[in-house]
């Protein structure tokens, strides 16, 4: 069976009305009926749009990015604090050399790099 080409204007156009969706409040059978939609047709699409999503490879590598080191005299243990974009903190408490290569290959090893 050959393989249909993707229709990008379609493709966007259920990206644009699934975005809709989420920011509307309304449940999936509200916004397809306002929006003269077929249920099954969004429920496709969604699940399409995911699937793809999570095949597309990454548009750009993730990258360690700049750090700062602060002394705080008030922990004395000497713990890491590992604050990502996302808004995600972690903390390793009792930091010491071996934690510390512990840590970043493991970052290194998610990020797909060499480790430092």
């Amino acid at each position: 069976m050959a393989k249909t080409q993707r229709d990008p204007a379609r493709e966007q156009f259920w990206r644009d009305a699934i975005a809709a969706w989420r920011s509307s409040g309304l449940t999936v059978r509200a916004f397809c009926e306002r929006r003269q939609l077929t249920e099954t047709t969004f429920h496709h699409w969604r699940r399409e749009l995911r699937r793809r999503a999570a095949a597309a490879p990454l548009t750009a590598p993730p990258a360690f990015v700049p750090v700062t080191v602060v002394a705080a005299e008030s922990d004395p243990v000497h713990s890491i604090e590992v604050r990502c974009p996302s808004g995600h903190v972690v903390t390793v408490p009792g930091a010491d050399a071996a934690t510390l290569r512990e840590l970043f290959q493991a970052l290194a090893a998610l990020a797909g790099e060499t480790p430092c």
